[in-house]
């Protein structure tokens, strides 16, 4: 993809040594902020001056990166509620995190229509962050925006075949989960029925990148980049990135762990970027042994929210094969649908322990991990009854607390496990339980979920990307970087929450 675009678009990587010097001597104490700064002038001249600089006795590397480059923006921390009430708060907040069409901007991937960015550290879209997002947007009568953003993700794939995980061009080896499907949905509910067919084709483009290369399996070559072939036959998705280096955005962290692996630099680089398409960057949930970030083994598992959205695009596709007519892939999709079904029950149900789980292919056996990415099957009604009650068993028994539900039962100090709730998840659980009836269960954890919004509110005039939803008086914390406040999609489903 890098070679591909390279002429059109700005990679931070084309800087060379100097990026790794950047990246590597940490003069800044974000990785992102130097990936995300613009150079003033052409990478040639900028590299040219370097050489000529750097073995100077007075050089210094900040100043020569303050001299050549226009640093990021930085976010509008000092925006506050001034005592409104949560939900105008809120209303108007879409107006401080809309960003509108771009120009060329460094490793900014330029969009022709306005969008909602999450907030803080994060200036650009996200691609699954902004489904959530857009269940706000519908909630205030932002439709405008809605469209807009469907319109961005839509030329997105015409432009590049996916959608990346944002509009950086250093996020071009990886997608998200997705959720492009029900982003299209969501606006045909507002705006009528022939609004899948607006978007039809890039549904069939969204479907070709994942499913790529799943025709050529064969029992010795099991896998191709998003695509596992299982031993009965059944094809199944896995999360993936095309890059094997350390991501620029987070560029000395990984390489901080590849060094306590005893594998490949480049294997351990791959299954970071494959956690970093899941969205869930980072969870125990992807690593062999809990504690260890460098046992990380992505992409050999099978992770099951993965596989029911794509369920959910194959009905979508079957959809419109019924609207078109077209009664071959109509016949194929159904097919394929009744499969990918069956697989997931067969490899991810886990009938003793009553939940579902992601599957390491490789050892042909469950993950132990207990996740909130099992409330899927729920949100996409995939689970028969009986199924939905033992989940929702496990979900009060194990994940259930006085703020919300926790992502995993790990305590690890990785931002997506314990004690963190993150808002997508509040929102998949509480559907999932909904659609089963689970009304008790559902609505505890909407009320703990909005108390804790609105606890931290009342503190702070602030909504933040993820809690703590063990104890309120402490703060989320974890990950690679400080908790971050704005924020798109807790905003979204506190306004989604709060309808229902």
């Amino acid at each position: 993809m890098i070679e591909s675009m390279s002429s059109k678009y700005f990679f931070i990587e084309s800087l060379q040594e100097l990026y790794t010097d950047v990246q590597t001597k940490e003069i800044f104490p974000d990785s992102k902020f130097f990936v995300d700064c613009t150079p003033i002038g052409s990478v040639e001249s900028i590299l040219k001056k370097y050489d000529q600089e750097k073995h100077k006795e007075s050089f210094s590397l900040k100043l020569f990166i303050a001299a050549n480059f226009t640093f990021p923006e930085e976010p509008d921390n000092q925006y506050k509620s001034e005592d409104k009430p949560i939900l105008h708060h809120l209303n108007q907040l879409w107006n401080v995190l809309k960003r509108m069409p771009d120009h060329r901007k460094g490793t900014l991937i330029p969009l022709p229509y306005p969008y909602i960015v999450p907030g803080g550290r994060f200036r650009e879209i996200y691609y699954w962050d902004s489904y959530f997002t857009m269940l706000g947007l519908e909630v205030s009568g932002r439709t405008d925006m809605i469209e807009n953003m469907v319109d961005n993700f839509d030329f997105l794939i015409r432009e590049l075949g996916f959608i990346p995980n944002g509009n950086r061009t250093y996020y071009l080896g990886r997608s998200q989960p997705p959720f492009f499907a029900l982003m299209v949905e969501l606006l045909s509910s507002v705006k009528g029925p022939s609004v899948l067919m607006k978007y039809a084709a890039s549904l069939q483009k969204e479907y070709a990148f994942w499913m790529e290369g799943s025709a050529q399996l064969t029992a010795t070559n099991n896998t191709h980049r998003r695509v596992v072939l299982l031993p009965d036959g059944a094809v199944l998705n896995r999360y993936w990135d095309d890059q094997d280096t350390p991501r620029p955005e987070a560029y000395i962290e990984d390489v901080h762990v590849a060094k306590r692996a005893d594998r490949p630099a480049a294997e351990i680089y791959r299954n970071i970027r494959a956690a970093a398409e899941s969205g869930w960057d980072f969870s125990s949930r992807w690593f062999k042994i809990p504690e260890q970030m460098h046992t990380i083994q992505t992409t050999e598992l099978i992770p099951v929210d993965l596989n029911c959205l794509l369920l959910h695009l194959e009905e979508v596709l079957l959809q419109l094969a019924i609207l078109t007519k077209d009664e071959a892939q109509k016949i194929g999709l159904e097919q394929q649908i009744i499969r990918r079904k069956n697989a997931i029950q067969t490899y991810c149900w886990n009938e003793q322990v009553g939940f579902y789980f992601d599957y390491q292919f490789t050892l042909q056996a469950q993950t132990p991990n207990l996740t909130l990415a099992g409330l899927f099957p729920l949100f996409f009604e995939l689970a028969d009854a009986n199924q939905a009650g033992k989940v929702a068993n496990m979900v009060e028994q194990h994940f259930l607390r006085s703020g919300g539900v926790i992502t995993t039962i790990n305590k690890t100090g990785q931002q997506w496990d314990a004690p963190n709730g993150w808002a997508p998840l509040q929102w998949i659980t509480y559907k999932g339980l909904k659609n089963y009836g689970l009304l008790e269960l559902a609505n505890k954890i909407k009320h703990n979920w909005l108390q804790t919004n609105d606890h931290t509110y009342t503190d702070t005039g602030k909504m933040m990307e993820k809690y703590n939803v063990t104890d309120s008086e402490t703060s989320a914390g974890g990950g690679e970087y400080p908790n971050q406040d704005g924020f798109g999609w807790t905003n979204a489903v506190y306004l989604k929450m709060n309808r229902e």
